[in-house]
C-alpha cells in the first residue's frame, strides 16, 4: 500500500458536491465518493457540526482526513466523512452557525470571510492498494474515532449490492422501516439498529452467516418482505399499541406463532389485566408470555425479606412438605396460591419451603 499527502482546499472539496440519497454522496468535482459502502450515515449533531465550521473559520488545524486512491484520478473517503459532509452542507447553505453571537449561513458572510473558508487547506492522506487493504486501513484508523456499532462494522465487512439495497429500506432517516415499524423498534435507523434487528429476525439470530450468504445478492427485498410480515402480524395480533411493545423480540415470536390462531380480543383483555397487575414487574414480557405461557418473561415480584421472615416465624421454621425444621437461609419463599391462579405476592400468601423440596416442586 502506498500513502501520499494531498493538500486540498475547501473550495476543491465542495466543488460539484451532490447528495443523491440512495445514489450516494460525491464531491471534489465528482471525483470523490464521500459515502462508500463501508461508511456510516451522517451522524454529527449540531454541536459537532458547528465545531468543524468554527475550526475552519478561525483557521485552526482540522484533524487529518484519509482518502483511498481508486485509480483514474478518483477517490473514496476512508476517514473524514462526517467532517466533509458538515463542510459541504455549510458551504451549500444547508445550515447556519453562530458568528459573533448571531446565526450566519455561508451566503450571509462577507466576501473575505467566504474566501477564508474556501481557501482553507485540508490535510488529506491518500492511499492506494487493494479493496481489502483499504478496508483494513479503514478499520484501523477508525479505532480512535467514533466507535463503529456492530452492524456498521458488518456493513463494512460484507459491503456490496445487498447491503446497499438493505440500507435503502432500513438505514436512512425516514426510511420505509421507520414508517411502519418505529414504534416496535429500539435504537436508530442511521446507526443501523433497525437493519440489525431485521436481519436478526429473519436469520434466527445468525446475522453474520446471513450477510455472508447474501453479500452479492442484487436486492434485499426478501429481508424487507419478512420485516413487513412480522410488523403486520404484530399489529393484527395485539391491536392496541402500548409503549411496552417497543423492543420486544417479535421475530422469534412470529416464527413460532405467526401461523397459529390467536384471538386479538382475548389477548387485549389479558394484556390490560396484566398491565394493572403490580406483581408483573416486566411489562414488556407480557407479550411473549401471552403466546408461550412462560412466567419468567414477567419477572413476577419476589417476596420481600419481611414477608419471608413472617412466613418463617409462622411455620416455626418447619418445611410444609418434608416436615423437617430448617434455618431461614436454607429455605425458599413460594406462593401458597399460585400467581397464575390469582395468588398475590403478599405475606399471607407466602410459605417457606426447604431448598430440596422447592427444587422437587420446580421439577414437576
Amino acid at each position: 500500500m502506498n500513502i501520499g499527502l494531498l493538500n486540498i482546499t475547501v473550495r476543491d472539496l465542495v466543488k460539484d458536491y451532490h447528495d443523491d440519497g440512495e445514489g450516494g454522496v460525491t464531491g471534489y468535482g465528482g471525483k470523490l465518493d464521500i459515502r462508500p459502502p463501508y461508511q456510516r450515515e451522517f451522524i454529527y449533531g449540531e454541536k459537532e457540526r458547528n465545531a468543524v465550521i468554527d475550526t475552519i473559520r478561525q483557521g485552526f488545524p482540522l484533524n487529518v482526513m484519509y482518502w483511498a486512491d481508486i485509480g483514474d484520478g478518483r477517490f473514496e473517503i476512508i476517514d473524514g466523512q462526517q467532517r466533509t459532509i458538515a463542510i459541504a452542507r455549510y458551504v451549500t447553505g444547508e445550515f447556519s452557525v453562530p458568528v459573533e453571537g448571531k446565526p450566519r449561513a455561508f451566503h450571509n458572510l462577507q466576501t473575505d470571510q467566504m474566501d477564508r473558508i474556501l481557501d482553507y487547506q485540508l490535510m488529506v492522506y491518500a492511499c492506494s492498494g487493494t479493496a481489502s487493504e483499504r478496508l483494513k486501513w479503514f478499520e484501523i484508523i477508525n479505532i480512535a474515532g467514533k466507535v463503529l456499532t456492530r452492524q456498521e462494522h458488518r456493513n463494512a465487512v460484507y459491503h456490496g449490492p445487498w447491503v446497499s439495497s438493505a440500507r435503502g429500506y432500513f438505514s436512512r432517516r425516514g426510511c420505509p422501516a421507520y414508517g411502519i415499524g418505529n414504534k416496535l423498534l429500539k435504537g436508530s435507523a442511521i446507526r443501523q439498529d433497525y437493519l440489525e434487528t431485521a436481519i436478526r429476525w429473519i436469520a434466527g439470530g445468525d446475522i453474520e452467516n446471513y450477510m455472508s450468504r447474501h453479500q452479492h445478492a442484487r436486492s434485499a427485498v426478501a429481508l424487507w418482505n419478512h420485516f413487513r410480515s412480522v410488523v403486520d402480524w404484530v399489529n393484527a395480533t395485539f391491536t392496541t399499541y402500548r409503549k411496552e411493545m417497543r423492543g420486544v423480540e417479535w421475530g422469534p415470536l412470529y416464527d413460532r406463532f405467526g401461523n397459529t390462531d390467536q384471538d386479538p380480543r382475548v389477548l387485549e383483555d389479558r394484556t390490560r389485566q396484566l398491565m394493572l397487575d403490580d406483581d408483573v414487574t416486566s411489562k414488556s414480557g407480557i407479550y411473549p408470555y401471552l403466546l408461550d405461557g412462560d412466567e419468567r418473561h414477567l419477572s413476577i415480584r419476589a417476596f420481600s425479606d419481611a414477608m419471608k421472615r413472617e412466613a418463617f416465624e409462622r411455620q416455626q421454621g418447619v418445611c410444609p412438605d418434608c416436615r423437617e425444621q430448617f434455618d431461614i437461609e436454607e429455605m425458599h419463599a413460594d406462593h401458597i396460591d399460585p400467581w397464575a391462579r390469582g395468588g398475590r405476592t403478599i405475606a399471607a400468601n407466602c410459605r417457606m419451603r426447604c431448598k430440596p423440596c422447592n427444587r422437587r416442586k420446580g421439577d414437576k
